[in-house]
């Protein structure tokens, strides 16, 4: 059994993707396009090029992803995407490129459980943490 998480995007899924696969190494593995739909789909009109379901990895983590239809998309809240990373710098770098032009709502910072922690919310609006595990 795997657990993914399957985010939802306000329109901008493509974008989304972009993003994390420029500053995360993510590999989009395959997008399905509203446009791609069956005859039955009434897909809203300017909505056949985004995304009806999307599928990336990041270091062969499975991410799921879609454009909510119009009507339904609810802001993403108690949840976060977490990162572990092993090296620190990486782990710094990662958070900093994740951040940019969102919000940092916990400073990258050397931690009593952590050699690395930080907690973002990405421009697309999806939390993120950070996390370098302490080596035992």
């Amino acid at each position: 059994m795997q657990v993914n998480p399957y985010l939802s995007y306000d329109g901008n899924c493509g974008a989304a993707l972009n993003f994390y696969q420029k500053v995360l190494g993510a590999r989009i593995e395959e997008t399905f396009p509203y446009g791609e739909g069956n005859a039955e789909m009434q897909t809203p009109p300017g909505w056949k090029d985004k995304i009806m379901h999307a599928r990336l990895t990041i270091d062969g983590e499975i991410i799921m992803a879609s454009d909510a239809p119009p009507g339904h998309f609810q802001k993403p809240q108690g949840f976060h995407v977490a990162l572990q990373v092993e090296d620190p710098a990486e782990a710094e770098r990662r958070f900093k490129a994740l951040s940019e032009g969102g919000t940092v709502t916990m400073p990258f910072g050397k931690t009593f459980f952590s050699n690395g922690f930080g907690m973002c919310v990405d421009q697309f609006g999806i939390p993120w943490m950070v996390n370098c595990p302490q080596q035992m």
